[in-house]
């Protein structure tokens, strides 16, 4: 071996030797001061609640100092651009639900590149329920299907804007021959207003924040877009049972974090998160206030997932040209 090799060999192990015991120190001290948890929604809804039951959660069997850090605007995308932007040390992770993999597929403008952010895992996910307004003369999806047939476009239906229930609609409309007016709604709110007053004869929602209204009488439920009936609406068949050509769709909530954030950070998170969500209490939270079903996926599942996502609802997109509303 030449003197010059044995040289450059000798050299690169000692940085190796400084470099390697820094990162490992770095890792192990984490975390140091306050771990923010990005929510790129308004308070309330369903990420934002989430999300804070898990940061009370967390800190109560850590000890960590968290904050949470609403970054509304954009269907998710502002507060999506903050964390992408954000150092990958480990204090920063954002908390989505499921229309966060549609804002690169709907807007080709993204003030941050899909890649800067690294899924970690699905927390759960909920069916989710189409509405009439108890005055319009369907009383399942399958009878309003049928209605629209003989008026295409007269009869209406709104769910939020740039958002998995839009594409959804989308999809039962190609898929089973029938044409519907679709209104995107900004928020749950103006989307309440408007089916409880009939603005709209149907509404796409959370199954969950649904029921209050469907057992107060003032919303019809009709469908619920899983793969079995849920227990909140037992009597209600799915879609599928009502002989519509559909795919089982569900809401559903995630966490990311900057890309290049050390995978034994993003281990030690994923393992506490997981902790905190089996806790009884918490459990049981997700699932009468969100009728959530925890799945609490590995980092790879969930990769996998939103590949397998974006395939197919990028495809529905693409077929009808929808772009962010």
């Amino acid at each position: 071996m030449s003197v010059m090799r044995r040289r450059a060999m000798l050299a690169g192990s000692v940085v190796a030797s400084l470099s390697a015991p820094t990162i490992v120190r770095a890792q192990a001290d984490w975390p140091k001061g306050t771990i923010k948890f990005v929510v790129p929604f308004p308070p309330g809804g369903s990420t934002d609640p989430i999300t804070r039951i898990i940061q009370a959660k967390l800190s109560e069997q850590n000890g960590w100092n968290i904050v949470v850090e609403n970054k509304p605007g954009g269907s998710g995308v502002v507060g999506a651009a903050v964390a992408a932007k954000s150092p990958p040390d480990g204090n920063t992770w954002l908390f989505v639900f499921d229309n966060h993999i549609l804002n690169p597929l709907l807007n080709e403008n993204l003030p941050y590149k899909d890649s800067e952010l690294m899924p970690i895992m699905q927390l759960g996910r909920s069916a989710q329920g189409i509405a009439a307004h108890p005055s319009r003369p369907y009383n399942t999806f399958a009878e309003a299907i049928k209605a629209a047939k003989a008026e295409p476009g007269k009869i209406s239906i709104g769910s939020l804007g740039s958002s998995l229930a839009q594409i959804f609609i989308a999809f039962l409309q190609k898929e089973n021959g029938f044409q519907i007016n679709y209104i995107p709604y900004k928020g749950g709110g103006p989307l309440y207003q408007d089916a409880l007053a009939g603005v709209t004869d149907m509404s796409v929602t959370s199954l969950a924040n649904m029921m209050p209204h469907v057992r107060g009488g003032k919303l019809k439920l009709v469908a619920v877009t899983g793969d079995k009936r849920s227990k909140l609406a037992p009597d209600m068949p799915t879609l599928s049972e009502q002989g519509v050509k559909a795919l089982p769709t569900f809401s559903w909530w995630g966490v990311y974090a900057p890309a290049g954030t050390p995978q034994p950070i993003v281990d030690k998170m994923h393992a506490a998160i997981s902790k905190a969500v089996r806790e009884k209490d918490v459990t049981g939270k997700f699932v009468d206030q969100f009728d959530m079903e925890i799945t609490l996926s590995s980092t790879a599942d969930f990769t996998a997932f939103i590949k397998k996502e974006l395939e197919v609802w990028g495809k529905v997109i693409r077929e009808n040209k929808i772009s962010a509303s």
